[in-house]
C-alpha cells in the first residue's frame, strides 16, 4: 500500500486554526426555531453553572420581556449597566461593550444577537460587539432565532409572510465553537404563548394569528434541526480531517457515481438520483478523466458533458477529477468527503482480458472495505436505438459543422514510414558485424521521436516497421526475414516491447503536457481577471475587465446586462460599451436573471436563442446576465471550461458586490456626516438665535409698553440693546451664508495689490468697540511690501480670529497681530493670553460646527474658523492654531507670495495703530 503522506496545505490551514482559536475568545450559541422557546433561560442556567465552577462570569444584557422565571435567573450574577442612548426622543438601554472590555471577565452574556444598535453606537450590529469582545480573548454566550440567519432570511419570509431585517451572517455562526440547539415542539411553544410566557396575553393572540401559526413553527423548526445538523456534519469532518483520518465514518450517507464515456452513464445518473432519493441522502456524481479518456473523440466528450448536466439538472453535485489512475481517484475522494456508498457500472472487461489487465470495479471492491459498493448492470440497445453520444449532440444542439477541428492524421503515419528508413540509411554508414547492438539504439530512438511527435498510433507502427527493417537489412542472413540464430527472436521480442513502451509512455508524456499547458493558461487567465478586477473601482471598469477577459478566453462574443430599477433586464445607457455582442435576447436574458439558471442555446430551457445565458449570483441575489454567442459551444460547456467559467462570473459578482457595497458604505456615510451637521446647525442656531432673540423681544416690549415711564438714557440703552443683538444675528446669518458661498465654490477672489497695514487697521477699525479694554499690540514690519490678495476676505479672517480670541479669553488679557515676510510668502498671526487650546484639537478647531469649550464661548455655532480656512485655502495658504508659552493660544494663517509686487514711488504705506 502507497505510504499517505499527510497534506501540507491541510496541515498549514490547521495550525492557522487552531492558533486563531488558542488567540480568540470561545462563542456559543444558543439556537432556536423561534422566540419563547427558552434560550435565554438555557443561557443564563449554563451560565450559572459556570459560575458554580468558580469561573467569572459577567451579564452584559440581557432581554427578560417582563418573564419572572427567566428574571429571576439574573440573581446572583453581577450585570453591567447598561449604556443609556438617545434616539428620536426616546432613552435606548444599550450593551456597554467599552465597560465589558474594562471589566474583562472570563465569560460575558450577551442576549440577541442580531440587534441593531442605536445610531453612534461603535458597531452598527451586536454581533459586531460579540466579534471583538471574542478578539480580546473573551468568551461569549449569547442567543440566536433560525430566522435572523442571513442565509435563510427570504426563505424564512417566504412562508411566513414576515421578513425581518435584523440578521446574522452565516460565517459567525459557522465559527462559533459550540451550539447548543434549544428545541421545543410547537404545540408546548403555542401552549407558552396562550399562557402568557412569550408575549403579553394582548400580543400573543395576534402573534399565535399571524407568526406563530403552528404550520410556521413547524417549518422553523425543521430549519433550526437541518440547519444544526449541517454544523454538527461540518465539525466531523474538520475533526476527521485535522486527525489525519482516512477510514470513512457511517454517520451519515452521502451516495458518490461515477460515470465514464460509455453508453451506461446516463443510467448510472438516473439509477443514482433514486438510489439518493430513496436513503434522502446528498449525492454527487463523479468523472475522473485520465490521460487516456482525455484522448476521446469530441462526441464522446460531448456526452460526458451531456450526463454531467444531466445530472445538475437532477440535484446532484457535479465533479472531474484528472488522475493517472481511475480507481485511486475514486477512492481518495471518496474518502475525502466520507463517502458511504458509490455507485458503478459492471465492468466491461470479461474472461481474460479482465484477469490480465484487470478491473477498475474489481480494485474499488477490494480497497473500500470501508465503502459500501454498488453495480449496476448494462442493458442491450433496441434495434434502431440511437447511441447516447448521438443523442448528446442533438440535445447540445451541436450542429455537424461544429465537430472539432482534428488534426489530419496522416502527417504523423508518413513519420512513422519515413523514420524508419531513415534510421536504416544512418545504419548503412555504421553498420559492421560488432555494431548491432547500437542499431536497435538508433531504431528505438527513432520510434521515441515519433512518439513524442506524432501520438501513440504512429510509434506502433515505427515500433513494428524497425524490428522489420532490422530484421531485414542487418540481421544474417541479410535481405531476408528468415533468422539464422534463434536469439535473434528475443532481441526483435525486446526491441518491439521497448519500443511500444517508449511509444506509451512518451504518448501519455505528450498528453499530460497538453493538458498542464491548458491548465496553465486557464490559471494565467484566472489570475489575470483577479487582478484586473481587484484594481477596478467602478462598474464600468468590471464590466469591461470581464467581458473582454470572458470573451477572450471562449471566443466569444459577450454582453453583460442588469436590471433598471424596475427589475427588467436592459441594455446599459451609454455611447461607448465594452460589449461584442449586440442584441441579446433580452426575453431570455429577464428568464435566467428571475430563476438564477442557465438557458438558452445548447440547454435544455429555450434552446431556440442564439447565445447562452448565465446569471451572475451575488451573496444576496442575482446582479446581472452575461449573454454568450461563442464561436463553438463546446468551448464553453466542456466541464473544465464551464468550472472556469463559473469562476470568472464569482469572480465579477465579488467585483461589483465590492463596489456596490463601498458605494453604499460611502452614501451612508455622507447621511451620517449630512446629518450631524444638520443636527450642529439645529442645535446652535436654536441656542444662538434664542439669547439675542429673548433681549430684542424684551428690549421691544419695554420700550412699547411704557415708553413714558422709561427716561431717554434707558430708552437709548434699549435701543443699543436691539441694535447689537440685532446685529450679532446678522453676523450668525452671514457667518452661515458665507459657510455655504465658500461650500459651493461661488465665492471668486478680487486680488489686488494692497498694504498688510490697511486690511489690519480697518479690521481694528470694525471691531473698535468690542476691542475696548483689551490692549491690542501690533508687530508689523516697517517697510512692508504690498500683498497681493482679497482684502475684504483676508479682512474677514482677521475679524473672525479676533472674535475668537475674544469669545475665548479672559476680560482685561492683550491680544497680539503680528506678521513676518519671507521670500516665497507671509505669515500672520493673531495671539492671546487665554487658557489656551486643549491637547489633540488644535486641527479639530476648523471644522465645520466643533467648539473646544462651547460653556466659555459667548455665542456662535463654530464656523468663525472654518470660514478662516476655507478663506486661506482659497488664497493657496494654509492656517494652524497651537499654544504659545507660558499660556495662551497663537492662530497663523500664511498666505504665498507668488508675483514680485510693484513699485510705489514717493509714497510711504500708512501704519496701522491700536486703539
Amino acid at each position: 500500500m502507497a505510504e499517505q503522506r499527510p497534506d501540507p496545505d491541510a496541515l498549514l490551514a490547521r495550525v492557522q486554526r487552531e492558533e486563531a482559536k488558542r488567540r480568540r475568545g470561545k462563542l456559543k450559541i444558543f439556537f432556536g426555531a423561534s422566540a419563547g422557546v427558552g434560550k435565554t433561560y438555557s443561557m443564563l442556567l449554563a451560565a450559572r453553572e459556570k459560575r458554580a465552577e468558580g469561573l467569572d462570569v459577567v451579564v452584559g444584557i440581557v432581554e427578560t420581556h417582563g418573564r419572572t422565571d427567566t428574571a429571576a435567573l439574573l440573581e446572583g450574577l453581577e450585570v453591567l449597566p447598561p449604556r443609556t442612548a438617545e434616539y428620536r426622543g426616546a432613552r435606548l438601554r444599550e450593551f456597554d461593550l467599552d465597560a465589558a472590555l474594562r471589566r474583562r471577565p472570563a465569560i460575558v452574556v450577551v442576549d440577541e444577537l442580531a440587534h441593531t444598535n442605536v445610531e453612534g453606537s461603535r458597531h452598527p450590529k451586536r454581533w459586531n460587539d460579540v466579534e471583538e469582545l471574542l478578539d480580546a480573548g473573551i468568551d461569549v454566550y449569547t442567543a440566536l432565532n433560525v430566522q435572523h440567519l442571513e442565509s435563510l432570511n427570504d426563505v424564512i419570509g417566504g412562508f411566513t409572510g414576515i421578513r425581518v431585517h435584523e440578521t446574522v451572517p452565516d460565517t459567525v455562526f459557522d465559527q462559533a465553537d459550540e451550539v447548543e440547539l434549544v428545541d421545543l415542539p410547537p404545540d408546548e411553544l403555542l401552549e407558552r404563548l396562550k399562557e402568557g410566557k412569550v408575549y403579553l396575553p394582548e400580543q400573543a393572540q395576534a402573534a399565535i394569528q399571524n407568526f406563530f401559526r403552528k404550520g410556521n413553527l413547524i417549518a422553523l423548526r425543521e430549519l433550526s434541526l437541518r440547519r444544526t445538523a449541517e454544523r454538527v456534519e461540518e465539525q466531523m469532518r474538520l475533526y476527521r480531517e485535522d486527525q489525519g483520518i482516512r477510514e470513512v465514518w457511517q454517520a451519515g450517507d452521502l451516495v458518490l457515481v461515477c460515470i465514464g464515456p460509455g453508453e451506461l452513464a446516463e443510467r448510472l445518473v438516473r439509477a443514482g438520483r433514486r438510489f439518493a432519493a430513496a436513503l434522502h441522502a446528498d449525492w454527487i456524481v463523479a468523472y475522473i478523466e485520465t490521460p487516456q479518456l482525455q484522448r476521446l473523440p469530441a462526441p464522446e466528450r460531448d456526452a460526458v458533458m451531456q450526463n454531467l448536466r444531466l445530472a445538475e439538472s437532477l440535484g446532484a453535485t457535479t465533479v472531474t477529477l484528472g488522475a493517472q489512475q481511475m480507481s485511486a481517484a475514486i477512492l481518495d475522494y471518496a474518502r475525502e468527503k466520507n463517502v458511504t456508498k458509490v455507485l458503478l457500472g459492471r465492468p466491461t472487461r470479461t474472461g481474460w482480458r479482465r484477469w490480465l489487465l484487470g478491473s477498475v470495479v474489481d480494485t474499488v471492491v477490494r480497497e473500500a472495505s470501508d465503502i459500501d459498493v454498488y453495480l449496476l448492470g448494462g442493458e442491450t440497445r433496441r434495434p434502431g436505438e440511437t447511441p447516447v453520444v448521438a443523442r448528446s449532440r442533438a440535445y447540445l444542439g451541436l450542429p455537424e459543422a461544429e465537430r472539432a477541428s482534428a488534426k489530419p492524421r496522416w502527417p504523423g503515419y508518413a513519420a512513422a514510414v519515413a523514420t524508419p528508413a531513415l534510421c536504416t540509411g544512418v545504419g548503412f554508414l555504421v553498420s559492421g558485424p560488432n555494431e548491432l547492438i547500437n542499431l536497435v539504439m538508433v531504431y528505438l530512438l527513432g520510434v521515441m521521436l515519433v512518439a513524442v511527435r506524432s501520438g501513440r498510433g504512429p510509434s506502433l507502427l515505427a515500433s513494428v516497421l524497425s524490428v522489420a527493417a532490422f530484421d531485414f537489412f542487418f540481421v544474417p542472413p541479410e535481405y531476408t526475414f528468415a533468422v539464422s540464430d534463434i536469439r535473434y527472436l528475443v532481441t526483435f521480442a525486446v526491441m518491439l516491447l521497448v519500443g511500444i513502451v517508449i511509444s506509451n509512455l512518451a504518448a501519455n508524456l505528450r498528453t499530460q503536457a497538453r493538458v498542464a499547458g491548458y491548465r496553465e493558461k486557464r490559471a494565467a487567465s484566472l489570475y489575470a481577471i483577479s487582478r484586473a478586477l481587484a484594481a477596478a473601482h467602478r462598474e464600468d471598469e468590471i464590466v469591461r475587465v470581464a467581458a473582454g477577459n470572458i470573451g477572450a478566453e471562449f471566443g466569444a462574443q459577450c454582453a453583460i446586462l442588469f436590471p433598471s430599477e424596475s427589475g427588467r433586464i436592459v441594455y446599459p445607457k451609454g455611447e461607448s460599451q465594452p460589449y461584442s455582442l449586440h442584441g441579446a435576447d433580452l426575453g431570455v436574458a429577464q428568464w435566467v436573471f428571475d430563476h438564477g439558471r442557465i438557458a438558452g442555446r445548447g440547454t435544455d430551457t429555450l434552446p431556440g436563442a442564439d447565445a447562452v445565458y448565465f446569471p451572475i449570483q451575488g451573496a444576496s441575489g442575482p446582479l446581472g446576465v452575461l449573454a454568450l454567442l461563442p464561436s463553438s459551444l463546446r468551448r464553453v460547456f466542456l466541464p473544465e471550461q464551464q468550472r472556469l467559467l463559473e469562476t470568472f462570473l464569482n469572480q465579477t459578482a465579488l467585483a461589483l458586490q465590492r463596489v456596490r457595497l463601498a458605494a453604499a458604505a460611502q452614501n451612508a456615510q455622507i447621511k451620517v456626516e449630512t446629518e450631524t451637521l444638520r443636527n450642529s446647525l439645529l442645535a446652535g442656531i436654536s441656542h444662538d438665535l434664542r439669547t439675542p432673540l429673548s433681549a430684542i423681544v424684551g428690549a421691544a416690549s419695554s420700550l412699547v409698553e411704557g415708553p413714558e415711564r422709561l427716561s431717554p438714557e434707558s430708552r437709548r440703552e434699549l435701543a443699543r440693546t436691539i441694535y447689537e443683538e440685532g446685529q450679532r444675528m446678522a453676523t450668525l446669518a452671514n457667518n452661515i451664508l458665507d459657510m455655504a458661498r465658500l461650500d459651493a465654490g461661488a465665492v471668486t477672489l478680487n486680488r489686488d495689490w494692497v498694504p498688510l497695514e490697511e486690511i489690519v487697521g480697518g479690521v481694528l477699525t470694525r471691531l473698535r468697540a468690542r476691542l475696548e479694554g483689551r490692549p491690542v499690540k501690533i508687530d508689523l514690519p516697517k517697510d512692508a511690501p504690498l500683498v497681493k490678495l482679497d482684502a475684504v476676505l483676508i479682512g474677514q479672517v482677521l475679524v473672525n480670529l479676533l472674535e475668537n480670541a475674544l469669545k475665548y479669553t479672559p476680560a482685561g488679557t492683550a491680544i497680539e497681530i503680528a506678521a513676518e515676510f519671507a521670500p516665497a510668502a507671509v505669515t500672520v498671526s493673531v495671539a492671546d493670553e487665554g487658557p489656551g487650546i486643549p491637547p489633540g484639537l488644535e486641527e479639530r478647531l476648523f471644522d465645520k460646527f466643533y467648539r473646544a469649550a462651547p460653556e466659555r464661548a459667548q455665542s456662535g455655532v463654530g464656523l468663525g474658523l472654518t470660514i478662516c480656512r476655507a478663506i486661506v485655502e482659497a488664497h493657496g495658504g494654509t492656517i494652524r492654531a497651537e499654544n504659545r508659552s507660558p499660556r495662551g493660544a497663537v492662530f497663523r494663517f500664511t498666505l504665498p507670495r507668488d508675483e514680485a509686487p510693484p513699485e510705489l514711488e514717493g509714497e510711504d504705506a500708512p501704519q496701522a495703530e491700536a486703539p
